[in-house]
């Protein structure tokens, strides 16, 4: 996994970019994550073992506001065909020199409509990644 130097610190006023336009500001949420699976098999010697890793395959989670007039990343979601490739360009602290840039492509699928009465219709959704992510820095 590639390492990102810079603190992050807290996550705010970030640029998300989905087939490049801004999201952030219908965002609550936004995490990648490696799933990195491992096994390991012990032989009939003592302390033997044999260990295998396999490449990480991740997802981004995300939450925000449904948004379902133009503009909404909700409506962009439920709109798309399942399976259809969005490209994503994520800042988490917009204009930070040395704070990281991530690349990646995921797989649309859509989310949830509505909610309970009187508070905010929210969705949150986990979208595979095409391969890896690609890590910079500003």
């Amino acid at each position: 996994m590639p390492v990102v130097s810079a603190h992050m610190g807290v996550l705010k006023n970030s640029e998300i970019l989905v087939n490049g336009t801004d999201y952030a500001n219908q965002m609550t949420r936004s995490r990648l994550t490696p799933d990195t699976p491992s096994q390991q098999l012990r032989t009939l010697v003592p302390d033997g073992t044999i260990t295998d890793t396999d490449s990480a395959s991740w997802v981004w989670e995300i939450a925000g506001i449904q948004k379902y007039a133009t503009g909404g990343l909700a409506k962009l979601l439920n709109d798309a065909t399942p399976g259809d490739l969005l490209t994503i360009v994520w800042e988490p602290r917009k204009d930070v020199v040395g704070q990281p840039t991530i690349s990646f492509t995921v797989v649309a699928k859509p989310v949830t409509v509505g909610g309970d009465q009187g508070g905010f219709a929210t969705f949150e959704a986990v979208l595979e990644v095409v391969g890896s992510p690609v890590f910079g820095t500003l």
